[in-house]
């Protein structure tokens, strides 16, 4: 049988705090000698996942395999694994020669040994100094810090720190790197230094490296596989040029880089509308007029004259970058934004064009908020972890409520509906929020905005983790509470069906 190249293997993971998933069914499988980043923004999950591979939290459900073993419950000092986190945790009494050093010095070794008798024994032993001092000088080099042993902690800069750390990581010759956002307490400069050295750092010692950041740079920058995760869920694996290029979803193509991002319909393959035009693409696979969520980066508008554009716009806003201009321009009710080296004036108006390779569509993931729902006694109705006023009358056709408020059906029947379980159906665009936590249904913070061109996409979950998805042309913040309005002719009900398809 051949042996399985992948050194760390996540199957069905699952991770919960006090009753609440953080991490849903995980499935991964890391290379030997890769260099994988888990990518995606805070509370997505990704120092979870790093931790339980470490063994400093453990899954609450699945397996970890270390080639092909079960380390789930093994405990961290039992892992072939050493992690760097942000904050360095250098000891700060100690010298730089000290404290790379330090976890040789508890290092022991099996040797066998004879007695006097000729019998064998095994003795835990430490590490002879020769051997330390030589694991620490090439350590040292690896990081380029050859001759700051006996310096002090506290007369290193912030990058030195962060290489004298991640030296003493690799000082005990680890199988596995974990890193965990270790860049992040450095300045934009000697960020973009490390990142260089980080991956030339991995090519050297030859090491699997698993890498934690919401730094999308960073990501693209170091990475031989991106996994980007958003609320507990992976979202897309692949290379950078994969994940930049041809993203999965409208998560990952806001998340990576920046985007347009449409709402379009597929007549057709070959063929996708969105800003009211017909484009030729390179999709296919949807049924006919499908809708469909359309991706263009902006490096791919291409600006030509008014009459030769496939669409034709006003500039609104020219902003220099340094090696690109962003321009923003509107059409109709699009904005859409363009990278280019040279740059109209703002109110000029101009010609787009894009091209069928720079025309991404994907499934639209979020069409209709869909819930399992209760009618009151109030004739309101309870879903979503809130109560809305809604016209129970849809329920039975031709039905209306007495004075008393029982519904009487088309053939006269009177119906006490408390109880009763309906579908629930509500458009995106039929949800606004108020900051006046009182006005709506249902409270609850948004997670997620995406901003698609004409409107915000936004995400609401509430208390007990139900989640509302809606659009909306004003921009509020992420974490932002918020109640939830929804008027009763946009809900739409239907009663629920037992598996035998009876009501």
């Amino acid at each position: 049988m051949k042996k399985s190249s992948n050194i760390i293997e996540l199957v069905d993971v699952c991770k919960q705090f006090d009753g609440v998933s953080v991490i849903e069914n995980i499935n991964l499988y890391v290379r030997k000698g890769e260099f994988v980043t888990l990518l995606g923004p805070s509370g997505c999950g990704k120092t979870t996942t790093l931790r339980m591979i470490a063994g400093f939290e453990m899954p609450t459900s699945g397996q970890i395999l270390l080639n092909g073993e079960d380390i789930s419950k093994l405990p961290p000092n039992r892992r072939p694994v050493n992690t760097v986190f942000q904050k360095y945790a250098l000891f700060p009494h100690l010298n730089v020669f000290e404290n790379v050093a330090f976890g040789l010095k508890l290092k022991r070794v099996e040797t066998t040994v004879v007695d006097k008798k000729g019998n064998q024994k095994i003795k835990h032993e430490k590490l002879p100094k020769e051997v330390v001092r030589e694991k620490v000088k090439k350590a040292l080099e690896i990081v380029d810090l050859v001759g700051f042993e006996n310096r002090s902690i506290s007369t290193l800069s912030g990058g030195q720190q962060q290489r004298i750390a991640i030296a003493r990581a690799i000082v005990n010759e680890p199988e596995i790197l974990l890193l965990d956002e270790p860049l992040g307490a450095l300045d934009l400069k000697m960020r973009k230094e490390m990142q260089l050295e980080l991956k030339a750092m991995h090519k050297r010692l030859g090491i699997t490296f698993i890498y934690v950041t919401h730094d999308q740079e960073e990501a693209l920058t170091m990475s031989d596989t991106i996994v980007v995760m958003a609320d507990g869920l992976i979202q897309q694996i692949g290379t950078p040029e994969m994940i930049y290029n041809e993203p999965k979803n409208t998560f990952v193509a806001d998340f990576i880089g920046e985007s347009n991002i449409f709402s379009g319909v597929m007549p057709k393959d070959g063929q996708v509308r969105f800003c009211g035009k017909a484009f030729e693409c390179l999709d296919g696979g949807f049924e006919k007029d499908e809708p469909v969520d359309v991706v263009v980066r902006p490096e791919d508008v291409k600006i030509t004259s008014v009459d030769e554009g496939m669409l034709k716009g006003k500039v609104t806003s020219v902003v220099f970058k340094g090696i690109h201009y962003q321009i923003l321009v509107q059409c109709g009710r699009n904005e859409i934004e363009i990278q280019s080296t040279s740059a109209p004036e703002v109110g000029e108006k101009i010609g787009l064009v894009f091209t069928p390779d720079g025309i991404h569509v994907m499934k639209k993931v979020f069409r209709v908020n869909k819930f399992a729902g209760v009618i009151t006694k109030r004739n309101t109705v309870e879903f979503g972890d809130g109560e809305f006023e809604c016209d129970v009358t849809q329920l039975y056709p031709g039905s209306h409520l007495d004075e008393e408020g029982y519904l009487i059906t088309a053939k006269g029947e009177q119906l006490d509906l408390t109880d009763t379980e309906v579908n629930v159906e509500v458009d995106l665009h039929a949800i606004t929020m108020s900051d006046n936590l009182d006005e709506g249904g249902a409270r609850g913070n948004i997670i997620s905005l995406i901003y698609k061109s004409e409107y915000y996409r936004y995400i609401v979950r509430t208390e007990n983790e139900e989640d509302y998805v809606l659009a909306c042309e004003d921009l509020w913040n992420e974490n932002d509470l918020v109640s939830l309005i929804i008027p009763k002719e946009k809900i739409r009900l239907t009663l629920k069906t037992t598996e035998g398809g009876k009501v």
